[in-house]
């Protein structure tokens, strides 16, 4: 039930902020390996992408990808939610006393939890990204451009020419980028939860109460994550050789070296604003809708014992 009740939470979370991710990897994948000023701007921030998507690829393309990105965050984020719920049950994520969080505690856990999460969701996220990258218009077309259109094709296309592992492609990626902002994500929201609680601005089991530490803990994600999620980006998009083989980057060291020497520092916040304006919406419903259905899942199970 815990992994349902995670699933269901990212699910609910991700209906909402797809357009933003669609926006989010087009501009992360704007002058890919190019330097500042050596190649066309189509997208010149979140707002300014969104307006060229719509219009250019229709309304219906800031929804591209959205059925791998909910299974992505059903499989995903209910791994990660359901496996940190269990160990806050069996008190792995507090202090010996039982008395608050322990934030190393709660850090691991939290990160652990990611891991398994972002290795079971990789194929959607592959799929995803591919998919959500795509522009119908050539003309505002970045990264590398895939041939198929839906989840059940790509996935066939992929196994046909890649095999099962190929569904497993640039995982390597998104371990470090689930696991920083996962853990980040479990401490920083965790720490804010105790915080209003003891301020009592809120009745005790108000959704308020979610509403302000998802807030606080949405800064911190968008912040720790963005380069993590820029580079798991570059990485799944790329092309591959007829051995599967990524055409551009050979592992993720060589992501980061490429990105760094070609666009430097600041190359691993583009589309930094996009990801913010994401991050943060998606944060806060995914939180939210997390801890009112652990609390009403608490109730249903208080009043089936009594």
């Amino acid at each position: 039930m815990e992994l349902v009740i995670g699933g269901m939470a990212a699910v609910g979370a991700g209906t909402f902020s797809n357009p933003l991710e669609v926006v989010k990897i087009r501009m992360q994948l704007q002058g890919e390996l190019q330097a500042k000023g050596k190649y066309a701007v189509h997208y010149k921030n979140a707002f300014h992408a969104a307006y060229v998507i719509g219009s250019k690829d229709g309304l219906l393309a800031l929804q591209k990808g959205l059925v791998p990105a909910l299974w992505y965050q059903f499989v995903m984020n209910g791994a990660r939610l359901g496996t940190y719920q269990i160990a806050e049950k069996q008190g792995w994520t507090r202090r010996k006393n039982g008395d608050g969080v322990h934030p190393l505690k709660s850090l691991t856990a939290g990160a652990i939890s990611g891991i398994i999460g972002a290795v079971l969701g990789s194929p959607f996220y592959l799929i995803k990204t591919h998919l959500q990258s795509r522009a119908n218009e050539r003309s505002i077309a970045v990264g590398h451009q895939h041939a198929y259109k839906g989840l059940t094709q790509a996935m066939k296309h992929i196994y046909a020419t890649q095999g099962i592992l190929g569904l497993w492609r640039g995982s390597s990626s998104a371990i470090p980028r689930v696991a920083v902002a996962s853990g980040v994500q479990m401490i920083t929201f965790e720490k804010s939860l105790e915080l209003v609680r003891d301020l009592q601005l809120f009745p005790q089991t108000s959704w308020l109460t979610a509403f302000c530490a998802s807030l606080i803990s949405g800064v911190f994600v968008s912040i720790s994550m963005s380069p993590f999620d820029l580079i798991a980006t570059r990485f799944y998009n790329q092309g591959v050789d007829a051995k599967g083989k990524g055409i551009l980057y050979k592992s993720l060291f060589d992501c980061i070296r490429k990105i760094h020497l070609e666009e430097g520092f600041m190359g691993f916040y583009k589309g930094w604003t996009a990801n913010y304006f994401r991050l943060g919406p998606h944060t806060l419903l995914l939180l939210v809708f997390w801890d009112r259905l652990k609390h009403h899942h608490k109730m249903y199970e208080q009043r089936a014992s009594s």
